[in-house]
């Protein structure tokens, strides 16, 4: 039966699902029509609202363009490669695949979420190389769904603001003056129980969702390799300059600069792992593993060709999230759910409405801003535990995630996908995400 209702979700979002640009133009329009309708602000007033959100977004799109080419061209290097196809070659079947990569990109995303989006897809890709008898968008969207535990984990933005004194995004230490740390957060068991739920029933959800042999669309594993083929080094003149660019010395001081730095900066601040850091690690061991500058060079230029689609949608994005912000239509959402929340039911009802604000501002940080000034005066109203309240609203995004774009687009610019392949799953993953984290929510509150 999930089979069939899986396969019928699939076929519906081949059917009417567009291109995740379309996806982002008409959540534009809905945004545009829903301030006008329910908030006070004038035509124009959302205009401007939306054209600067546009630019206000503009160094997240190319840090998340920088995680992803960093991490693609760190992965082709050829020691990297080896370890991703020896953990590949493991599965023997679809079931089997699609569990592994789905773990992968689990425990990859609760450790760091930037780190998850990139194993996830590669794991698909080489095991698709290797197997013929899987269904190719199945792998990629699994992957996708080991993404729904990433606001649970180490690198939760909601959490680490939480725990960070002075941070901008502290709306809990704006209200009570306390900062609540990771331990009463991320590690709480009201987050960590539905985290291991999810990570051991999903491998039997996707095991019975699987696609028969005539259902699969499959992908020939030579035009994989074809696409990941490294391009060889033209034969050249030996000369002043190809000799700069084959000495591996140049590769090597820039990583130890870059050593230097992290010493300095782990023994005075200690160790942490935001955006900026992972971006820079992954081009640290990109460098020291291609080892030569033109190898590095080439395989960045090469890999730069999958970021086209953040660069275009992004930005789009950030529109829709400067009109949920400035008209206050977020928080008319979020007042909508505590205006019939009990001390029981805020959390979950926080959650719920994440998952509505979510489709509208799917990023962790910007979401919590402009619904934590409203659910957390409410948990102290009503004796709710602030910091779960938090984390029910970090756990609504995860768990939209699975029907929104926005978080996809680097994966599937490495499968080389389009959202109507991976959507009719992710409605299922929605489902079971709903209950596991939900559930948790009523019965630990």
């Amino acid at each position: 039966m999930l089979r069939r209702i899986t396969q019928s979700f699939v076929r519906y979002a081949e059917r009417y699902v567009p291109d995740p640009y379309l996806y982002a133009v008409l959540l534009t329009f809905i945004t545009v029509i829903a301030a006008l309708l329910w908030t006070h602000s004038g035509l124009m007033g959302i205009m401007s609202a939306w054209y600067d959100g546009i630019w206000t977004i503009l160094a997240f799109a190319l840090e998340m363009a920088l995680i992803l080419v960093t991490g693609y061209t760190l992965a082709e290097a050829p020691l990297v490669k080896r370890g991703l196809r020896k953990l590949a070659s493991i599965p023997q079947g679809q079931v089997g695949a699609v569990v592994t990569v789905f773990l992968s990109a689990a425990i990859a995303s609760w450790l760091n979420w930037g780190f998850g989006l990139v194993v996830g897809a590669l794991m698909a890709r080489e095991i698709s190389k290797r197997l013929r008898n899987v269904d190719f968008a199945f792998l990629v969207s699994a992957a996708y769904m080991g993404f729904m535990v990433w606001a649970s984990g180490l690198s939760s933005s909601i959490a680490l603001a939480t725990a960070t004194h002075g941070n901008a995004l502290n709306i809990v230490e704006k209200f009570t003056g306390k900062v609540i740390g990771l331990g009463q957060t991320v590690f709480a068991p009201y987050n960590l129980v539905p985290v291991v739920l999810l990570v051991v029933i999903m491998p039997f959800v996707l095991m019975f969702m699987a696609p028969k042999a005539e259902d699969m669309k499959k992908i020939d594993p030579e035009v994989l390799i074809q696409q990941d083929k490294p391009a060889e080094l033209p034969a050249r003149p030996r000369t002043f300059a190809t000799m700069l660019e084959d000495a591996w010395i140049i590769n090597l001081l820039l990583v130890l600069m870059g050593v230097l730095y992290e010493w300095n900066h782990i023994s005075k601040h200690g160790f942490s792992l935001d955006i900026n850091q992972f971006i820079f690690y992954m081009l640290m061991l990109g460098l020291l593993f291609h080892w030569t500058p033109i190898r590095y060079a080439r395989t960045f230029n090469s890999s730069a060709r999958t970021a086209g689609p953040i660069l275009l949608q992004f930005p789009l994005y950030g529109g829709i999230m400067g009109i949920m912000t400035t008209t206050g239509l977020a928080g008319v959402i979020a007042q909508a759910f505590v205006s019939f929340s009990t001390q029981r039911t805020l959390p979950f009802w926080s959650f719920i409405s994440s998952n509505i604000i979510s489709l509208f501002v799917p990023s962790g940080g910007g979401h919590w801003a402009v619904q934590g000034p409203f659910m957390v005066p409410a948990a102290l109203k009503l004796h709710v535990d602030p910091g779960m309240t938090a984390m029910a609203t970090a756990m609504g995004e995860q768990t939209a995630n699975m029907i929104q774009p926005f978080w996809a687009l680097p994966i599937l610019a490495l499968a080389r996908l389009g959202i109507k392949d991976i959507m009719g799953y992710g409605v299922i993953a929605l489902v079971v995400g709903l209950i596991i984290y939900g559930g948790a929510l009523l019965i630990f509150a």
